[in-house]
């Protein structure tokens, strides 16, 4: 999909089991395959990150077999790879281009490794000049500083001190820790400048270790990793749950679970290696309530509300984008700093978030290495918006969480499939929409009157989704675009500046419900609708009309199109001869003058065409409700869709 569209969402609970950390799975299978003996690894990740790492480790002689699901058997090489030259794809996958960039300069083979064009454009200097100490032979094939690479066969000179950057990613000291025990001989390394992102480093150490590996630590920090080391298979090994990926889930009961009622993670908690597990300590300081076990978590929102905190979120640099999303429904500001990291991601996240935000209505300042993020200002509503992801999987993850303020539209949601590829299908299942009522129907139907009457019964906000064909066909006609020109009118109908309110309808600042009443305009509405490009600009227009506390939505592609997952779906009919009495009676009593037999016709043709047309054709749906009012009045009819509303749970006043 190019685009998923989220309504608002009222509510959240329930619990969600884990996919494996990539943090996690990709230094296993690595070690895995450096190490003498078999490893079955459980839980792997299955993403595109770990795809890359897979590919990579299978094109190197390496041999992987997937036993079932979720069991990975890894044969070690016992540090000397069987392919000894090979170009490398490693697609945007920091984790895997790093660690294998330093691993493959020892290894004294011939490789290039290169990826997308983002990771062309991720740093890698700091990594290569630390390797180029130790005698690797490392040429820059594009631009210096950064990917693509060739490694070629050089006289390592091992043991001594190697000094490596810090400040840039903790991946190049990662890296370079995984792959010294290929020397052979004991080897320090010294941090220059501050260690950043150091959860990561932790958990790099305690893999390590796990595969045999230990390293000592030391001041400045230090590293020093001994002689004769070598990796060993533990025989078995199992990846926890990605801490990461619970913060999304954390973080939506935060904002939406009801006290008694958590949100759960399991498969990560009190035991977990991974540095983002404090991510829950920081909803915690928002006010948020956080309880956990061993290998599970749980929030819900506090009775208060949350407030915005200063933090300093070098040790959880990846999840600390979801704060800012949380920032959003937090009283007062919440600082970010210490997070220059998220410049070299798989976008320049700081730069993203910011405009993303912006879109939403948050005031944001944006600095070298801090967010600010405050709410709208004086309480307004979040504004729906279509949020940019940057084919970046945080970005697309994190936003979501917007969903619980407004309607929104998310990018590329497909670019989860790095880490998380059915993360929309689990948020989906714990996060609540706030209900819709889908009404459709032929013209002249009444259900116009019917939606409206519900809406006002219920409290919830009222869709006359055919207002905006009208609205798009006056729009067009005043602009001079013919109604067949479907180029022509998809660009009027993408800059509609609508408001409704009051039963009033206002175009470009000029009230127009008489306007888009007139018959030449309905007949024009009629046309711009069966015309595709207009639908597409028009549809995510109507779903932004899908908040809380709920919505009846009123058009001739409500059940089909629009709200496909509507809770309930009515189709509201009646014969052609009642519907035509019905018009002649509107009209007459507007002072228009009008033919019966002129309105028969007319009706007769729209039906025809609105049944006949590609896009959303009308008809019944399988699962709406068919209501004919031929024999009923609008009371009875309205009674009837409020009884079904109450009966299915749909709406409960």
């Amino acid at each position: 999909m190019s685009f998923i569209d989220l309504p608002q969402m009222i509510s959240a609970g329930g619990s969600v089991r884990l996919p494996g950390s990539k943090s996690i799975s990709n230094r296993a299978l690595l070690l895995a395959a450096l190490a003498d003996g078999v490893t079955e690894i459980r839980g792997l990740l299955v993403s595109d990150d770990t795809a890359r790492m897979l590919d990579a480790l299978r094109a190197l002689g390496v041999e992987s077999v997937e036993s079932e699901e979720g069991r990975w058997l890894v044969t070690g090489c016992a540090g000397r790879f069987p392919v000894r030259r090979a170009d490398l794809f490693l697609g945007n996958a920091g984790t895997a281009f790093r660690s294998l960039t330093a691993v493959l300069a020892l290894a004294g083979g011939d490789y290039v490794l290169e990826g997308v064009p983002r990771m062309h454009e991720r740093p890698v200097g700091d990594l290569v000049d630390a390797l180029r100490q130790l005698g690797a032979e490392i040429d820059y094939l594009e631009r210096e500083g950064y990917p693509p690479l060739r490694l070629k066969p050089a006289a390592i000179r091992p043991g001594g001190v190697v000094g490596v950057r810090g400040d840039v990613s903790s991946q190049f000291l990662t890296g370079l820790l995984m792959a010294l025990p290929l020397t052979g001989v004991e080897t320090r390394v010294v941090v220059t400048g501050e260690l950043i992102s150091r959860p990561y480093v932790d958990i790099t150490l305690d893999l390590m270790a796990r595969f045999g590996v230990r390293v000592a630590r030391g001041e400045g920090p230090s590293f020093v990793v001994p002689a004769a080391a070598r990796y060993v298979s533990p025989g078995v090994f199992a990846v926890e749950g990605d801490a990461s990926s619970a913060s999304y889930f954390l973080a939506a009961g935060a904002i939406g679970a009801r006290r008694g009622r958590p949100l759960r993670v399991e498969g990560v908690g009190r035991r977990s290696l991974q540095g983002d597990v404090r991510f829950a300590e920081a909803l915690a300081h928002m006010g948020a309530e956080i309880d956990m076990g061993d290998d599970w978590m749980e929030a819900s929102r506090p009775p208060e509300g949350l407030r915005g905190i200063a933090l300093d979120a070098n040790h959880i640099p990846d999840a600390a984008m979801t704060l800012a999303v949380v920032a959003l429904f937090a009283r007062g500001e919440t600082r970010l700093g210490n997070i220059a990291s998220w410049r070299v991601k798989e976008t320049d996240r700081l730069a993203a978030m910011a405009r993303e935000l912006g879109k939403l209505g948050a005031r944001v300042e944006e600095g070298r290495d801090f967010l600010v993020i405050a709410p709208p200002d004086d309480g307004q509503p979040l504004r729906a918006a279509d949020i940019g992801t940057y084919d970046d999987h945080r970005m697309a993850m994190c936003f979501s969480l917007a969903a619980f303020g407004t309607p929104l539209r998310v990018d590329d949601p497909g670019c989860t499939a790095k880490t998380f590829p059915d993360y929309f299908a689990r948020f989906g299942r714990v996060a609540t929409p706030a209900p819709v009522i889908a009404i459709d129907g032929p013209t002249a139907s009444g259900k116009g009157t019917v939606s409206a009457r519900v809406a006002q019964a219920l409290g919830f906000h009222y869709l006359d989704s055919g207002a905006l064909y009208r609205l798009t066909a006056l729009a067009a006609r005043e602009a001079g675009v013919a109604w067949t020109d479907e180029a022509g009118v998809a660009a009027v109908a993408a800059r509609l500046d609508v408001r409704f309110g009051d039963g009033d309808v206002w175009l470009a600042g000029r009230e127009v419900s008489a306007d888009i009443r007139q018959e030449s305009i309905s007949g024009g509405a009629s046309k711009v609708a069966a015309l595709p490009r207009v639908r597409e600009a028009l549809l995510f227009r109507q779903r932004a009309f899908h908040r809380a506390p709920g919505l009846v939505g009123d058009g001739r592609d409500m059940a089909s199109v629009v709200f496909p997952h509507a809770g309930l779906k009515i189709f509201l009919t009646a014969s052609v001869g009642v519907r035509a009495e019905r018009r002649y009676k509107q009209l007459i009593g507007k002072g228009v003058a009008v033919s019966m037999d002129d309105l028969l016709r007319d009706l007769r043709e729209r039906d025809a065409r609105d049944a006949a047309r590609s896009v959303a054709p009308l008809r019944q749906q399988p699962d709406a409700v068919l209501l004919d009012t031929t024999k009923m009045d609008i009371e009875e009819a309205v009674a009837f869709v409020l009884g079904l509303a109450r009966d299915r749970g749909v709406a409960t006043g």
